[in-house]
């Protein structure tokens, strides 16, 4: 028995005996399926995070402010979804949240959509006065975009009728005449073009500055980001991997049919052909947040009383992640250089 003992001690010692595996790190990710989520799926579906040793649970979420209870218990390591006021009462709150990585920004193509019947009775924002218009939720970064758009009609939040509903319910409100307009992002505003529900109305890239508009980040719970630095680092790498596959098919790279066949499998949008004729939510390659949107984002909602205190810069973003990607994956260039579309582009 003595010998055997010895034996296998050798053989571990010099190296013949396998290595034992070593368990993957679980990372629970809180997503909202929409166009600008892919990269998550993406990032699962081409082995990514299986790479990178990670293995990432995505679970959907309707908003970002309700989900982040989730990221601040640590049931959740990152939401992936609008800009929410709720992030800020939780930096209010000492919450362990950070926004680290930009998931959609302009051209972001939210636009307001507006009841076909309404066409011709709406023609500015100071037309939209006592109507009904749904966005989907208090605090949202929809609101944001509103409250932007209302102000060049000399407008604010409280001169209209705010309706909230998850995004996917507002084309039944619009065919039933529930909601005048309503805030939409895609795929689900060119479904509920296609359907008949609605008309496009406003673009607001158009109206909304400074640019680009952050829309939607990955937040991270920075307890978990503290103590587990090299798997955060891991995890921001493969998204931002899935980020740079994503803005080739952007740009109707190569890889379009890949990235498309992708979002129709996780249900982002129920068919290639909406895809194609669709716009799609741009990114920085990168994942660089653009800060100034930020502050602008935190102005309005300090000003309308939806964030309780306002915060410095460098509290509300952690940019150290867009670097590592941007060191790591190096210079990003288009396969398609002939692409003129704006967004999802190297600054």
């Amino acid at each position: 028995m003595r010998r055997l003992v010895l034996g296998v001690f050798c053989l571990v010692m010099t190296g013949f005996l396998p290595a034992v595996a070593q368990p993957r790190a679980t990372i629970t990710m809180g997503v909202i399926t929409l166009v600008s989520s892919a990269p998550a799926y993406i990032a699962a579906e081409k082995g990514y995070f299986r790479e990178a040793g990670l293995e990432v649970q995505i679970e959907p979420i309707e908003t970002t402010g309700n989900a982040m209870p989730l990221l601040a218990s640590d049931r959740m390591q990152i939401l992936v979804g609008g800009v929410s006021a709720a992030y800020w009462n939780a930096l209010a709150n000492n919450l362990p949240v950070i926004m680290a990585f930009d998931s959609a920004s302009s051209p972001v193509y939210v636009d307001i959509l507006l009841r076909p019947d309404l066409v011709e009775k709406i023609s500015s924002a100071a037309d939209l006065k006592t109507r009904t218009v749904a966005v989907t939720a208090p605090g949202a970064i929809p609101v944001y975009q509103l409250a932007k758009l209302l102000q060049t009609g000399h407008l604010s939040l409280g001169d209209v009728n705010l309706k909230y509903m998850p995004m996917p319910q507002m084309t039944v409100a619009l065919a039933n005449s529930a909601v005048d307009a309503a805030l939409m992002a895609p795929p689900l505003n060119a479904m509920a073009v296609q359907k008949k529900a609605a008309v496009h109305w406003q673009d607001l890239d158009d109206v909304i500055r400074p640019q680009p508009m952050e829309l939607a980040v990955y937040t991270a719970n920075s307890d978990w980001v503290k103590q587990r630095g090299d798997d955060a680092r891991k995890l921001f790498l493969a998204l931002g991997r899935a980020a740079r596959d994503y803005c080739q098919a952007y740009h109707g790279g190569p890889n379009r049919a890949e990235v498309e066949d992708i979002m129709v499998k996780y249900k982002v949008a129920p068919n290639r052909a909406l895809l194609d004729k669709m716009p799609w939510q741009a990114r920085d390659p990168n994942g660089r947040i653009n800060l100034a949107s930020i502050e602008d984002i935190q102005e309005l909602f300090f000003a309308t009383g939806m964030a309780k205190k306002k915060f410095a810069g460098t509290r509300l973003v952690d940019g150290s992640f867009a670097d590592y990607v941007a060191a790591k994956l190096g210079p990003f260039a288009l396969v398609n250089s002939d692409s003129k579309k704006a967004g999802c582009r190297a600054p």
